[in-house]
């Protein structure tokens, strides 16, 4: 019977932590970096406000034309990027201005782009589709999702301590604080990104406190997972929108399976291994699920690879972010988080 890997495999993981450690420390400093040198993330029209307007033309035209011919008419042009591949009859492309339109009626808007755009390329355009978000609906909806992010990190919190440690009411009371604080201060006109920043370094401090080593170990990983899919963003100079949220909270949920079985493993085998050192049964553990985990991460790869090569301009970003999600995840399930539970032997 054919095996990814053999029984009996004894890779030293742990022994290899250090490296590990370096890796992943370089690369949140480069997301730092990177989001310092840019601003902060490069937020898509739900989250920085704006106009997108996808139009479609019987013949291929150039972006620039279509840009210069929205600016021609006062229209604030950001970008111009082509949908799918333009061919004959059907040649669509987005349109995205930082412009607040939001005050313009939409028929009276269509028609000034259709009459600039039939002026610059002499074509007549077919508006598909408009969206127009303000710039205080698109705050609200950053903070609704650096909310969102946050309440799930603290509810994978309490069930990680409640399932591996039995201390559901001690979780419980940590996460319901924290949230309490978190919404009390926000009501206060605290910025939100820099409260999440706050409460999340709080959470770590009082895990360690409180001897949440499982919970500790899942949610350092899930943060590093986060932290690097993002900067790989920043770097790459995408934008973050309502579909990559959804790619991050399914990449929270996808490293945490990774996560819980290998905790599982180290758990039984603290029983069954238990003359042994924390380090070897570590070892031993993810050796052990090291072949589940290689074909659950690799098929769902070739999924998401399908989706981001196959799957067109509008899913493409969020294709690109499960893919460095999942492999980011699959790599700290096993060198971020269980390392995790050797910090507290030493305590």
């Amino acid at each position: 019977m054919f095996e990814i890997i053999k029984d009996g495999t004894t890779i030293d993981f742990v022994g290899k932590q250090k490296y590990a450690l370096l890796f992943s420390a370089a690369m949140i400093l480069i997301t730092i970096i990177s989001l310092v040198a840019h601003g902060g993330p490069k937020y898509g029209i739900d989250f920085a406000g704006g106009t997108l307007v996808q139009v479609k033309f019987a013949s291929p035209v150039s972006t620039e034309t279509i840009a210069s011919g929205l600016k021609a008419v006062g229209i604030d042009v950001s970008t111009v990027q082509a949908y799918g591949h333009p061919r004959e009859g059907d040649a669509q492309y987005l349109v995205n201005s930082a412009m607040d339109m939001t005050g313009i009626s939409g028929d009276d808007f269509e028609d000034k782009v259709k009459t600039a755009l039939l002026e610059a390329t002499g074509q007549t355009a077919e508006i598909t589709r408009v969206e127009m978000v303000g710039p205080k609906v698109g705050k609200d909806l950053r903070g609704k999702a650096l909310m969102a992010l946050f309440f799930s990190l603290l509810f994978i919190n309490i069930y990680i301590s409640g399932r591996f440690e039995m201390k559901w009411v001690m979780a419980g009371v940590v996460a319901g604080g924290l949230i309490l604080a978190v919404w009390l201060f926000s009501m206060l006109g605290i910025s939100i990104p820099y409260l999440i920043l706050v409460a999340l370094m709080a959470s770590l401090i009082l895990f360690w406190v409180l001897e949440l080593k499982y919970a500790m170990g899942a949610i350092v990983a899930l943060i590093h997972d986060v932290a690097i899919t993002v900067g790989i963003f920043s770097i790459t100079g995408k934008e973050f929108s309502l579909p990559i949220i959804a790619a991050l909270l399914t990449i929270i949920g996808y490293s945490l399976n990774d996560t819980i079985i290998v905790f599982d493993r180290i758990r039984e085998n603290l029983k069954k291994l238990s003359r042994r050192s924390l380090p070897d049964i570590i070892n031993a553990s993810v050796n052990e699920t090291l072949s589940r985990t290689l074909l659950t991460s690799g098929t769902t790869l070739i999924v998401v690879a399908a989706l981001f090569v196959f799957g067109g301009t509008i899913i493409h970003d969020f294709a690109f972010a499960m893919l460095v999600g999942i492999g980011i995840g699959t790599y700290s399930s096993i060198f971020v988080a269980s390392p995790i539970l050797l910090l507290w032997k030493k305590k």
